[in-house]
């Protein structure tokens, strides 16, 4: 079952790479549909999510991702190594243990920093409003509460397609907002790779490789992580 569901995973992502069509970029193709539960997924694509499905289950979201209605905006493993490494440094620096293993970071934190990717509901990108980042007046993108209520905006760029703007291909952003008090200030933008993957229980898009680390701010992981390092924990 598990060799079917690899197959069938890269398919689908073999197809989108493909696909050059107005609405998607790299790897956009219009609504690929996988046989299996969000964490099916996940698990069906090791190349890709093998540390970020680890997540998933040490931060005690695994029954989540197979029941819950859910869209989730799925890092890769690559967000995951950076931030470790980051990590790694500062804990070296400061006379800290070095994290050895996912598993050496606590479950609450975890927890807090992979929910900032979730999202209740099944949403597509037919459902998210335009945005423009250089008039956000007219497109300003829409606000939404991540699952454990990060404030995040989520908005279709429209790119331009020689010279002419808003015909070219449709991109999902989503930017995480540091200040809730400043909304238009400081955003941490990133952009989606492949949307629309619809799985059992919701839906997949998934960041670039350009998202640089997972939980979007490395800095307050790496903080929380010195604290309770500091503290015993």
């Amino acid at each position: 079952m598990r060799t079917i569901l690899c197959f069938m995973a890269a398919l689908l992502l073999g197809l989108c790479a493909c696909n050059k069509d107005k609405y998607f970029q790299d790897s956009g193709i219009h609504d690929p549909a996988f046989k299996g539960t969000t964490m099916d997924y996940l698990d069906a694509v090791p190349f890709y999510f093998d540390s970020v499905a680890t997540i998933v289950r040490l931060a005690g979201m695994e029954e989540v991702f197979k029941r819950d209605t859910l869209t989730f905006f799925a890092p890769t493993d690559r967000s995951v190594l950076r931030l470790m490494r980051s990590l790694n440094y500062d804990l070296y620096r400061l006379g800290h243990d070095t994290v050895k293993a996912l598993s050496d970071v606590p479950k609450e934190i975890w927890f807090k920093y992979l929910q900032r990717y979730m999202f209740h509901g099944s949403n597509q990108l037919k459902d998210y409003p335009q945005i423009d980042y250089n008039l956000m007046n007219t497109y300003p993108g829409q606000g939404f509460l991540s699952w454990n209520g990060t404030p995040m905006n989520i908005g279709v760029v429209y790119h331009d397609d020689n010279g002419v703007k808003y015909v070219g291909y449709r991109q999902i952003s989503i930017a995480c907002i540091p200040d809730p008090a400043r909304p238009r200030e400081n955003w941490i933008i990133d952009y989606v790779a492949s949307c629309n993957i619809t799985t059992y229980n919701g839906v997949v898009h998934t960041l670039t490789d350009d998202h640089y680390y997972f939980g979007f701010q490395g800095d307050l992981f790496i903080a929380d992580m010195i604290s309770v390092m500091e503290n015993g924990g």
